[in-house]
């Protein structure tokens, strides 16, 4: 672990200080060091829709990625390509990370529920040299080939389908050895895509450091990972940063099994079950996961559960749900914060403080966090502000990819400005009051309006639209689209379900207006621009 051991918040601080080696490699550290260690360690456990279930040790792990890295060196990938990979939790997504990690290649996580252009789009900005996938992800992409020049490669972990190639038959004849590239901390390491409230996606792209940056969060808000018998799981996918760096690559360097599922659908009951079947100690789960949860009768008597931790974030937890984790889990729910240039810096933790419901949590040791002005200047305690965390932070990412300008803005000086407002007591504690900007949050994902706008006008129907979150008891918030027809045009209910469903398969199953409202005109700037701050206080009205 990185943390010191520690009885109070202030003894943890002060004896937690950073140790960044010179050469670092994602891969290496959260596999092959193990697997030279203890190579029969239990890594990952894979359980499928059937309920069947496969294990992995550091060995499996190690082999599986190093002929992957050989295949991927023999299709002329070199240090510094950008790798897609675009796969639910399964054993594939792992040492496909890792392996691309190994040769110095850079991975892109890609969520399954995005839709083609949400996905040309990512590839083409990145331009990534290869794709590893499953039969609906290269499905996808087989349209997409001809308008992304740089894609050479598509493997597919299902088997041959068209120009996708069978992973498993390619990889097969490669050496099951590989010599991981000499990497830097700062070497660049992962793209996340991260969605604006202007404009297309921003690529957010991180170093090899970056897990370590995560570790100190990830083991605060556990109540020091890495304990013996612990073992994780989270519903979230893999392709989000809550999924990636707070739970499978952090877990793997702590030497924390980690157990893999793919829900045909997430439902209360089967997560209760699967946290019980699975003896599952610590667990990430997102604030919609719990809200879900919470409406089963008394889960506490039907599901015999052996939690050691329970970690949240991406939206603040009321009293009401920390009191029904107490009860439902005997324990208290840790909440974290962060983003993804910037996560996991704010975080609980019920081993070494109360909780304070409504509040995140205090900085993570080894993290800046603070309340500044917008140009960069400390605000006295209790004083509403920007939330900020300064640089340099090696859970901070390098820069946006290929945008400098939106890089700059980012930035008040030293201080990231997180894009969310809230207030900093005199004990550090920090409170999440609201967001500057327009992103939405719904179901634990941060959804930006500009992407979803620029889809919906492409329609053949519609003329403008407005798109903001409107605030809803399960999801935290839904998308909602406001939307004015081109002349002559009515709007109806089948119209709004075809416009919904235009930007559910074109984007993403998470992005998609779940309320389609026609209106004669929108509130827009003198230059032209939609004034969404009137449309949230609309869709709040109502």
């Amino acid at each position: 672990m990185l943390l010191p051991e520690a009885t109070s918040y202030d003894a943890l601080v002060s004896g937690f200080s950073w140790e960044i080696p010179e050469r670092f490699n994602i891969g290496v550290a959260i596999c092959d060091d193990w697997a030279d260690r203890e190579p029969e360690r239990e890594a990952l456990v894979f359980v499928d829709e059937d309920g069947d279930t496969a294990r992995y040790s550091y060995a499996d792990l190690s082999r599986l990625s190093s002929q992957l890295a050989n295949l991927l060196t023999s299709r002329g990938v070199l240090p510094g390509d950008r790798i897609g990979v675009l796969l639910p939790q399964r054993p594939e997504t792992a040492y496909a990370h890792i392996a691309a990690l190994k040769l110095g290649a850079v991975t892109i996580p890609l969520f399954t529920l995005f839709g083609e252009e949400a996905l040309e789009y990512r590839l083409k900005d990145s331009g990534a040299k290869v794709v590893i996938t499953d039969l609906a992800g290269a499905a996808k992409l087989a349209s997409l080939r001809d308008s992304l020049p740089d894609l050479s490669t598509v493997f597919c972990v299902d088997g041959e389908d068209g120009a996708a190639q069978d992973l498993a038959s390619h990889m097969a004849g490669h050496e099951d050895a590989f010599r991981a590239f000499d990497t830097a901390p700062n070497d660049p390491a992962i793209i996340i895509y991260t969605s604006g409230t202007t404009g297309q996606p921003k690529g957010a792209l991180h170093g090899h450091r970056v897990l370590l940056g995560h570790l100190p969060g990830v083991e605060m808000s556990h109540d020091f990972l890495g304990q013996p018998g612990d073992r994780i799981w989270t519903p979230a996918d893999w392709a989000w940063i809550g999924g990636l760096l707070d739970v499978l690559m952090p877990a793997l360097y702590l030497g924390v099994p980690v157990v893999a599922c793919r829900f045909r659908k997430f439902t209360a009951e089967a997560a209760f079950q699967f946290l019980q079947d699975q003896k599952i100690r610590n667990t990430f789960l997102p604030p919609t996961a719990l809200k879900m949860m919470r409406q089963l009768d008394a889960p506490e008597t039907r599901w015999q559960l052996n939690l050691r931790s329970v970690a949240s974030g991406g939206e603040t937890l009321g009293a009401e749900l920390i009191d029904w984790g107490r009860k439902t889990f005997g324990l208290t729910i840790n909440e974290f914060y962060g983003q993804t240039e910037c996560n996991m810096i704010v975080s609980s933790c019920a081993g070494l403080m109360d909780a304070r419901p409504g509040i995140m949590g205090r900085p993570v040791p080894g993290h800046n966090v603070s309340v500044v002005n917008d140009a960069g200047e400390e605000l006295p305690t209790d004083t509403l502000g920007n939330i900020a965390v300064k640089r340099p932070d090696p859970v901070m990412f390098l820069n946006y990819w290929n945008n400098l300008e939106a890089t700059q803005k980012k930035f008040a000086g030293d201080w990231l400005l997180t894009g969310d407002t809230g207030l900093k007591d005199a004990d550090g504690w920090i409170r999440f009051v609201g967001r500057d900007d327009d992103v939405i949050t719904s179901s634990g994902y941060r959804i930006g309006p500009g992407e979803i706008e620029d889809c919906l006008i492409r329609h053949p129907a519609v003329a403008m639209a407005g798109v903001v979150g409107k605030p809803d008891e399960q999801r935290t918030e839904i998308v909602k689209a406001y939307i004015v027809l081109k002349s002559g045009l009515e709007g109806s209910e089948d119209l709004a379900k075809e416009i919904a469903s235009f930007v559910k398969t074109r984007l993403a199953a998470h992005e998609y207006p779940r309320e389609v409202e026609f209106v004669d005109a929108l509130p827009l700037t003198t230059t032209g621009k939609v004034i969404r701050r009137e449309l949230r206080a609309r869709a709040e009205g109502e």
